[in-house]
């Protein structure tokens, strides 16, 4: 006999399209300021300006892939062929996030080495200019992805982005100060490796965090011996075994388990107390229990 707790599986959907309209702002302001920055940075010669802009680009690109996943993941759910409907779209567009920004960073440290060894000159008007114009933008961006950072995994590499780029149009304001007072070329290469360096740890977290998603591990906050012990000490339960638990998108987390019963006890009773259980000691809201009599084994897996 089993009993699935299904706790509308719109909700997350729901929770991400609350801050749509936040997205749509973030994406047209940094999309305008990208390419701002990408021009005057080939006309300036500036690879710290270079580096911000393709900071930047994957800034855009990120939200674009957490509107298009908001979006995808609403039409879905009135699809029965998806049962889950498409939640995972996001944790793929925060993995995908992560390789793209991952990329821009490498290139513009392997860039910097290059100009190290050969100095480059740099038009510093206009890079100051335009980074002060992006500082601004940052800030903004920052502010409308800043509600949405800690309840989508998606939303959060976005937020993580915007972070990181805000503090990378400070370091390109601070380059182009120093070369204008100082003449000191090597400013703008080493500013843009310490956007790189920042960007890399950030950028590893989050792939590791969608990748943990996506090969069905248990959440980082969960022991599933925990869960595990404290489901064998519910009344009238004898065994647990098959227990799985994972995270289906973020903020979600699922579980399935068998659970053995004492000879005599109460079906109804089992299953409310060991939901129970798993929501007030876990925040485990979605999770699917099969009650057995005592003497059936564990399936193979």
């Amino acid at each position: 006999m089993g009993a699935g707790h299904d706790h509308n599986h719109g909700a997350q959907a729901l929770g991400a399209d609350s801050h749509r309209g936040r997205l749509w702002a973030a994406f047209g302001l940094l999309a305008a300021l990208m390419l701002v920055e990408a021009v005057t940075a080939l006309s300036t010669g500036s690879l710290a300006l270079l580096s911000d802009a393709g900071h930047m680009f994957t800034d855009v690109l990120g939200i674009g892939m957490a509107l298009a996943a908001i979006t995808a993941s609403r039409r879905a759910a009135a699809d029965p062929q998806r049962t889950f409907g498409l939640y995972r779209l996001e944790v793929l567009a925060a993995l995908g996030n992560a390789l793209l920004l991952s990329g821009v960073a490498v290139y513009v440290l392997v860039e910097a080495v290059r100009r190290f060894g050969e100095p480059h000159e740099v038009t510093t008007g206009p890079m100051l200019v335009v980074a002060v114009l992006g500082l601004l933008a940052n800030l903004v961006a920052f502010a409308l992805l800043r509600p949405g950072a800690q309840e989508n995994i998606n939303l959060r590499g976005a937020y993580l982005e915007v972070l990181g780029d805000l503090l990378g149009s400070v370091g390109v304001i601070a380059a182009a100060v120093l070369i204008m007072f100082t003449g000191w070329w090597w400013a703008d290469p080493l500013v843009a490796v310490a956007i790189g360096v920042f960007i890399l740890p950030r950028t590893w977290r989050l792939g590791r965090a969608a990748v943990r998603i996506l090969v069905q591990a248990a959440p980082e906050h969960l022991q599933v011996t925990a869960v595990h012990d404290r489901l064998a000490a519910v009344p009238g339960v004898a065994e647990v075994h098959d227990l799985h638990v994972w995270t289906l998108t973020s903020g979600m987390e699922v579980a399935s388990a068998h659970l053995t019963m004492t000879p005599g006890a109460e079906v109804g009773a089992v299953l409310t107390a060991a939901r129970t259980t798993l929501h007030e000691e876990f925040h485990i809201e979605h999770a699917t229990l099969q009650v057995e009599p005592d003497g059936c084994g564990p399936t193979s897996w």
